[in-house]
């Protein structure tokens, strides 16, 4: 799977600005008590996003649901209509298979589109060039009440009609949604079960930012051809490790008291910076799960997305000689070996002997390494987690130690991790904008 490493992020390595001892054992402390919660939790069938995930008797059903949903005649486009947890999760899948890789994206059919965000331009460029014949859609909302993606399934559903295909609407779009509730409305079973549409459940217990290990994440991942079944067996590992005598053994935990700790000392920032572009949509994911798990009642610290090496160029002239409130995490892939070769000819023109007969993952996996170092070297507290290959047990493994980390810090830090109490105002705000033609 993965190894991660923190201790270049103790004062004992670093210096000053590392965490201290102190910190750490109190922070451990403090994990202890909720790796007992989450233990609980678990075994009384209270946290159910675990025991989806730990599960395997829903994948049949979602890889039949992928199959007839491609084998439904020809398709050229596959569109995911759904916004932050409904969608992020599934991106973060859909790029192991290359989905929106700078200078590449997917280079076999179907063509793959997240509509995540709500734009009139690009929607409805988009909207305006799809070949709707052969575009399958699959529409995601958990409440079914979500503006986004109400907006973009009225509109397409005009579009259907303008292009002659409104009968057609049922075998060109799949939805997913909780099951109807007594006494309450779902919209976007309203609008396309009358046509005939067929839904997928999305699990009621289950948030949307914890979803990605479920059919709202897989159902995605086996339509651009992935193993959804190493997802979960990947994800399953993590999970095993709970059981582990030494708190300090278990993954999760001694990341959560890692970012615990930071805490403590009053560090308000947590970057993660990954070095492929693979993990990029992991870092968006990761954004939201941070922020809207423990962004509550004054605590909380703001995730910041980076990418490597890239990001090398545009931020770590801050990260290494600004503010002291910064906790960094850098995912690096063994990529020695990979990649182009460099000609010794070339290397020795340009001046750069050392360069010769490396590789391009030569040099990238210099870049990672020399990242984590120049961080502790200047007294950044720094974790590295290090993958020897990034495939789908890897990515599911790493999904779920993000969600388990998550969890045990809101417990840790008193934070409840499933709610979100500040997010429905402006939701609501909107809606009653819209209604009023204000904006």
């Amino acid at each position: 799977m993965f190894a991660q490493s923190t201790e270049l992020a103790l004062a004992s390595k670093i210096g000053g600005n590392g965490l201290p001892d102190t910190a750490i054992d109190a922070a451990f402390s403090a994990v202890k008590t909720a790796l007992e919660r989450v233990k609980s939790d678990v075994k009384e069938g209270r946290l159910p996003l675990v025991e989806v995930a730990n599960g395997h008797d829903d994948l049949a059903a979602i890889n039949k649901a992928a199959k007839e949903f491609l084998d439904s005649g020809t398709v050229t486009d596959i569109v995911v209509l759904g916004t932050g947890g409904s969608s992020l999760g599934a991106q973060a899948l859909a790029q192991l298979a290359f989905y929106q890789v700078p200078g590449l994206g997917r280079a076999n059919q179907p063509r793959l589109h997240f509509f995540d965000n709500l734009d009139p331009i690009t929607f409805g460029l988009t909207l305006e060039h799809l070949p709707l014949e052969t575009t399958r859609v699959f529409a995601v909302s958990k409440s079914g009440s979500t503006g986004e993606t109400l907006v973009q399934t009225m509109s397409l559903l005009k579009a259907y009609d303008r292009a002659g295909l409104r009968n057609k609407v049922s075998e060109l779009v799949l939805g997913l949604s909780e099951p109807r509730k007594e006494d309450s409305t779902n919209a976007l079973r309203d609008l396309l079960e009358i046509e005939g549409v067929r839904f997928l459940d999305h699990h009621t217990g289950i948030g949307g930012r914890y979803s990605v290990l479920s059919n709202v994440g897989l159902l995605p991942a086996a339509l651009v051809g992935l193993d959804i079944q190493a997802v979960r067996a990947g994800a399953h590992e993590v999970i095993a490790a709970l059981k582990n005598d030494d708190i300090r053994t278990i993954p999760a935990a001694a990341g959560a008291a890692f970012n615990v700790a930071a805490y403590l000392e009053g560090k308000s920032i947590t970057v993660l910076m990954a070095y492929t572009d693979r993990l990029e949509r992991f870092t968006k994911w990761w954004i939201q799960l941070w922020a809207e798990s423990l962004g509550k009642n004054g605590k909380g610290s703001q995730p910041v997305a980076a990418l490597g090496p890239v990001d090398q160029h545009s931020q770590q002239q801050l990260y290494l000689d600004g503010p002291h409130d910064k906790l960094f995490t850098v995912i690096t892939l063994d990529a020695k070996g990979i990649g182009p070769k460099i000609d010794p000819e070339l290397a020795a023109r340009a001046g750069q002997p050392g360069f010769a007969g490396k590789t391009v993952g030569d040099l990238v996996a210099a870049q990672g390494l020399a990242m984590v170092d120049t961080f502790a070297r200047n007294g950044r507290p720094v974790r590295q987690i290090r993958l020897k290959k990034l495939d789908e047990k890897n990515l599911g493994a790493l999904l779920m130690h993000f969600m388990l980390e998550t969890i045990l810090s809101g417990y840790a830090l008193g934070i409840d991790p499933f709610d979100q109490p500040a997010v429905e105002e402006a939701k609501l705000l909107a809606k009653q904008y819209l209604a009023e033609g204000r904006g």
